[in-house]
């Protein structure tokens, strides 16, 4: 690493003011350090989570170059990277000039160096992969989002109310597990990914909440229901924008905690950046081809794909172009008031019709969609929507506790005409043939050959919280489970014995109590704010004014005085400004140079080079020859 260093110092050493600051504006990261000298910025750049940062702005066809650079161990030229790539010059100079921009690779001669890469160790070699055609534009249409927009906002809502009336249970660990998110996808009849969406949007704008393992509506959510839906719309969007989770639609994957860092919030922004207003995109995969080869390092096929038809479903994308509330995102505008105009108001009431259907043109009001909900299944969730009345359906509005004449009235209440007959005699039908079978829910039974024992067990105040009733003279059932059961039968004073559905027993095993381990403490970070673009400037000018001369002025140069210093602890600081000035000049020094144990030579030579800890001289005699800085023992004047 330090030759690594020393060789990126002697680089820098070569550029102009504004090719230095070229490097500080791509690597602001490394500018807000300790940086005094050429060599600090060097050791700074080299720093691996620099490195890293600085390769994730690199599009696909200089990643190529990068890797072949390193996969030559420093010793390739232009001809052998391009010869092993394929590419033309101009392909070539392009993606190194990246690279240069980046100080993640210089020449040195003829040869090219990289730093310790961190993303091209390994990866695949062959031709430099092409950039792909231009995504093709037009002007762009109006093409209304409305039915997208609809579509998400009222199923956040079918979301919050299933949640409300259904179980969707968290792990206890944290999140939702996928067997579960394909559970209640299958109840809502929309698909892995859409609900997973939904889930992130309303625990994100803080409508959903997790108790006990199982996820709730908030305060929050009832009163999102209760507003307009353009707020409702705009609550979500200001939801998506802080989203850092990666879609993957590939993968399942549980929601809500099953994600780390970042990725998700640079995928999303830099998708959502493409797109404009004045021209709309022929093919949006084109664009994702297009993302995919100019940032690999944040965007894949799969998951920039999703997020575009995230931006479709949210209304801020539509026929390839942004809409006005997409404008009014991107560019930090009014988002809610851009919501409220596109969305319209909610609907009040339904039309019936003799079909069994109920249809609704636009967004459901939380009652209209409620009492729907009720008796009724969501059939075409588009525009219009459609709910659908069967006798299923009906029996769930009855089993809720409700009378024919209780849901019938409550129909009525959100119908715009009178209730077709069809509906009534459909619910007076269900509503007669309902209850005639009654189902007990029993936890466990208690059996014993001798009823007295059991009449005794079921006046026993000790087990009241059994709840013990009689289904035979032999049987009782328990509301509790059957090792709850046993447990109070035992406390009780009884020796009960567990048996399985085959009537054998059942060995019970004691399980160990352990309390949970504390989970790891995590440091909380401080955020330093990124130089900007004129003091980032200003450092660029005052590192090169102080380690270059001025032209025409033979003054030493600070810089190299800097680095022999820190590579010779043997040399006074005036023996180290003296042998810097002649490298600046050309001048001839007189140096003695330990050339084996206790053995010195002394040469009257004119430094030439200086790289790696390696001084490069031309001697009195016209021979060139390498000195180690580290054996210098003596500089000074010729005689």
């Amino acid at each position: 690493m330090p030759r690594r260093i020393n060789a990126l110092a002697t680089w820098l050493l070569q550029l102009g003011q504004d090719e230095v600051a070229t490097v500080l504006l791509h690597r602001r990261d490394v500018a807000d350090r300790f940086v005094r000298t050429m060599k600090d910025l060097a050791t700074q750049l080299t720093d691996s989570d620099s490195v890293r940062a600085a390769e994730d702005t690199l599009d696909q066809g200089a990643l190529d170059v990068l890797a072949v650079i390193v996969a030559q161990v420093n010793a390739g030229t232009v001809d052998t990277v391009r010869t092993e790539l394929g590419c033309t010059t101009d392909e070539f100079e392009r993606a190194f000039q990246q690279l240069k921009d980046r100080a993640l690779a210089w020449p040195d001669g003829t040869r090219l160096i990289a730093v310790n890469s961190v993303r091209a160790h390994g990866a695949t070699q062959g031709k430099l992969t092409p950039r792909p055609k231009a995504p093709r534009r037009r002007t762009a249409s109006e093409v209304s989002p409305v039915v997208a927009a609809m579509s998400t906002v009222d199923g956040v809502a079918r979301l919050l109310a299933h949640c409300e009336h259904d179980t969707f249970d968290a792990r206890y660990t944290g999140g939702i597990a996928t067997v579960e998110i394909r559970r209640v996808a299958r109840a809502l009849r929309v698909t892995d990914q859409t609900l997973r969406l939904w889930l992130e949007l309303g625990v994100e704008a803080q409508l959903l909440g997790v108790e006990r393992s199982r996820l709730l509506p908030t305060e929050h959510g009832d009163a999102w229901l209760g507003s307009h839906p353009g707020a409702r719309l705009a609550a979500l969007v200001a939801a998506w924008q802080r989203m850092d989770w990666r879609p993957d639609p590939d993968q399942a994957r549980a929601a809500l905690r099953d994600y780390s860092g970042a990725a998700g919030l640079a995928l999303r922004r830099g998708t959502l950046a493409r797109f404009s207003a004045e021209e709309a995109f022929a093919d949006t995969s084109e664009l994702v081809e297009d993302l995919v080869w100019e940032r690999p390092a944040v965007h894949d096929r799969r998951a920039t794909a999703a997020v575009v038809g995230e931006l479709e479903s949210l209304g801020l994308v539509a026929g390839g172009a942004l809409t006005k509330l997409g404008v009014a995102l991107l560019q930090g505008g009014d988002v809610e008031a851009a919501a409220t105009e596109l969305m319209p108001a909610a609907a009040e009431k339904a039309a019936f019709q003799t079909d069994m259907t109920a249809v609704v043109n636009g967004l459901p009001s939380p009652e209209l969609s409620a009492t729907l909900n009720l008796a009724a299944d969501l059939e075409d969730n588009d525009a219009a929507r459609v709910w659908r009345l069967s006798a299923g359906s009906v029996r769930r509005a009855l089993d809720t506790g409700l009378s024919a004449d209780a849901v019938l009235s409550r129909l009525a209440a959100v119908s715009e005409a009178p209730l077709p007959q069809v509906i009534e005699y459909q619910v007076r039908d269900v509503a007669r043939r309902h209850g005639h079978l009654t189902v007990t829910d029993v936890k466990s039974c208690v059996r014993a050959a001798d009823s007295a024992l059991l009449h005794e067990i079921s006046k026993s105040k000790r087990l009241s919280s059994l709840k013990l009733r009689f289904l035979a003279p032999t049987v009782l059932a328990s509301d509790r489970p059957m090792a709850e059961t046993l447990a109070a039968l035992r406390r009780a004073g009884y020796a009960p014995t567990g048996v399985d559905s085959g009537d054998q027993s059942i060995v019970e095993n004691v399980r160990k109590l352990r309390a949970p381990a504390r989970g790891e403490r995590r440091q909380e970070g401080w955020w330093r704010t990124e130089p900007d673009d004129l003091e980032l400037t200003q450092l660029a000018i005052r590192l090169v004014e102080q380690e270059r001369p001025t032209v025409g002025r033979g003054t030493p140069r600070a810089g190299a005085a800097r680095v022999l210093r820190d590579q010779n602890v043997f040399l006074r600081d005036e023996e180290v400004v003296l042998l810097a000035s002649a490298l600046v000049d050309g001048s001839q020094v007189a140096i003695r140079y330990a050339s084996g144990p206790r053995r010195t030579e002394t040469h009257v030579v004119v430094p030439t080079k200086h790289l790696e800890g390696v001084l490069s001289v031309e001697c009195a005699d016209g021979t060139s020859r390498e000195l180690a800085i580290g054996h210098v023992r003596e500089v000074a004047l010729p005689g």
